[in-house]
């Protein structure tokens, strides 16, 4: 027999337990951003120390503009190396973020069709045609979204390597004005 205060519970339940989730992964990467930017942060003022002692202690005009062009190096690596962590913690991030997405959407889809499946075995006689236009609806709205699930991970994908692709690049011309620069 159907019971749908079994099947609104259960769903409830199913909506704690991803808020659950959702709250957990959401502090994890807080905290991964916090401990990126407190690191960041104490290298920022290490690289400071270490240049002003460089600076006091440079005897001529010569030593302070190659210890200036060094510096210069060091904070672009600097800001290079935190560019590209935060960004792998962002890409890490929305990775488990449209994973907990998924999992969600197919428990919801597979209740829900257990739903209309046992709407459907108490549905009144007659009603088959509604019983009918319900599943399809469901069908087609469950296709629609796997489709544009699907876009949407052919999108981040490319999106992911042009941003990779584009840091190499960034990496390989700041190598090359090093070494041209030593």
């Amino acid at each position: 027999m159907y019971n749908a205060s079994e099947q609104f519970a259960e769903f409830n339940q199913a909506n704690v337990s991803n808020a659950i989730k959702l709250a957990s992964l959401s502090i994890e990467n807080a905290e991964k951003l916090v401990n990126l930017n407190i690191n960041a942060a104490k290298l920022a003022i290490a690289q400071a120390v270490e240049g002003a002692q460089a600076a006091a202690s440079a005897r001529d005009v010569q030593e302070l503009i190659a210890l200036r062009a060094k510096l210069t190096e060091v904070g672009v690596q600097s800001a290079q190396g935190y560019s590209r962590t935060l960004y792998e913690l962002s890409s890490e991030a929305q990775a488990e973020f449209s994973a907990l997405a998924e999992e969600s959407w197919k428990a919801y889809t597979k209740g829900v069709a257990s739903w209309v499946e046992n709407a459907s075995k108490s549905a009144p006689a007659g009603s088959d045609v509604a019983v009918n236009a319900l599943k399809s609806t469901f069908a087609a709205s469950s296709a629609a979204f796997d489709q544009f699930q699907k876009a949407t991970r052919q999108v981040v994908d490319l999106a992911d390597a042009s941003v990779r692709a584009a840091a190499a690049n960034a990496t390989k011309v700041t190598n090359g004005k090093a070494k041209r620069a030593a």
